[in-house]
C-alpha cells in the first residue's frame, strides 16, 4: 500500500480479440495490484443468447492454451464459433448494454 492506505492500481488494457455475427471475445490485460498481483482475464459474449462469460485465473490461462492450440490449425470463422459455442452453457450473466 501507499501513502494514504490505498492500493496502487495500473490500468487495464481491453482488447477485441476476436468478432463474429455469434461472438465476441475480449481479452483484459495489463492490471497489476499493489504485491505484483495481476488481474485479467476474458470476457465471450453470445451474441444472439445476449449472455456472456468471464474467464479468469486457471481458467483464462486453460482458455489462452486452447485458443492458442485452435489458431496453429489455422480455423476457419466456423470452427472458431463451433469451440466458443462449448462455453455458451456457462453463460449466465446477461449482456446489459449502456
Amino acid at each position: 500500500m501507499h501513502a494514504g492506505g490505498a492500493e496502487r492500481v495500473h490500468a487495464m488494457a481491453v482488447t477485441m480479440i476476436y468478432n463474429s455475427p455469434q461472438f465476441c471475445v475480449f481479452e483484459f490485460e495489463g492490471a497489476v495490484l499493489a504485491g505484483d498481483r495481476e488481474v485479467g482475464g476474458y470476457e465471450i459474449m453470445d451474441k444472439q443468447l445476449r449472455k456472456e462469460i468471464f474467464l479468469g485465473g486457471e481458467n483464462a490461462a486453460a482458455f489462452r492454451k486452447s485458443v492458442q492450440e485452435l489458431i496453429e490449425q489455422g480455423p476457419t470463422s466456423d470452427q472458431v464459433d463451433e469451440f466458443l459455442q462449448g462455453f455458451s452453457g456457462l453463460m449466465h450473466q446477461p449482456v446489459v448494454l449502456h
